[in-house]
């Protein structure tokens, strides 16, 4: 059965930050999400992290300033050096919470610069990060993501993300697969899945329309969980989702299907 994380980005958001460990914690889950720790000391969350038991399975490289509407600056060609010096406080940072996977958000594509600019931003900048990240011991991920919520990001198909990782050609890049994001864009989830699952190290999930929990929308969660248990999977899923009243009677949706917060 799926393994679940709790994404405190978007669940306990009732409470700051740094009490939603300990909520998450209640609530059973036993790894833990989330956009960015770089506003928060490393040692804190790690504190948390040790008190709750909680094992840090995710969180993404700098991606600039996401108050003012960037999500990610890897395929800006103005920004590479920018990109360059995000990597070793990602990887200070994982090193302290005892994190071995990082995502990297491509962002959306600058006004003026080509796709073909972009792409070859992305891709050189990913052969950096990748290379950096492996000497640490840490796997470095790729997620595409829908356009209808982020107009003109990216990387939006889980073919063209498996395009960038044979051009990036190392053996430590990586795909995010997020079952929200791709039902949008190109549906097909189980087969897709299926297809990609040797190159898929973590999954997030949300239902479509709404991005909520699951069960509140179009998506046969009862069957990708079945699907994913049946293709050897042994990642986390990441509960990325906005519940639709607070967490916790959210988490209802648990009850309804086979899945473990345990592992």
């Amino acid at each position: 059965m799926p393994k679940l994380t709790a994404n405190l980005s978007m669940l306990f958001t009732e409470l700051p930050f740094m009490a939603r460990f300990s909520a998450a914690d209640q609530a059973g889950f036993r790894g833990v999400e989330y956009l960015f720790p770089y506003e928060e000391n490393a040692l804190d969350i790690a504190s948390e992290l040790e008190k709750h038991q909680l094992q840090q399975v995710l969180f993404n490289l700098p991606a600039g300033d996401w108050g003012k509407g960037d999500r990610g600056i890897a395929v800006d060609p103005d920004r590479v050096e920018e990109f360059r010096q995000g990597i070793p406080v990602a990887i200070a940072y994982a090193k302290v919470l005892g994190c071995h996977q990082l995502n990297c958000l491509a962002g959306i594509v600058p006004s003026g610069v080509t796709h073909e600019a972009a792409e070859a931003t992305f891709i050189a900048n990913l052969q950096f990060a990748a290379d950096a990240l492996e000497a640490e011991g840490i796997t470095l991920l790729i997620e595409a993501i829908n356009t209808r919520d982020i107009p003109g990001f990216f990387l939006t198909t889980t073919t063209q993300a498996q395009h960038i990782r044979k051009a990036v050609g190392s053996p430590n890049l990586f795909i995010q697969y997020d079952i929200y994001h791709m039902q949008i864009m190109e549906g097909d989830i189980a087969r897709t899945m299926q297809e990609n699952v040797k190159d898929i190290r973590h999954i997030q999930l949300a239902d479509n329309p709404g991005r909520h929990e699951p069960g509140t929308g179009e998506i046969n969660y009862h069957y990708l969980f079945t699907c994913i248990d049946d293709m050897e999977y042994d990642g986390w899923v990441g509960c990325e989702y906005k519940p639709k009243r607070s967490t916790q009677v959210g988490l209802t949706w648990l009850n309804d299907y086979d899945v473990n917060k345990e592992q």
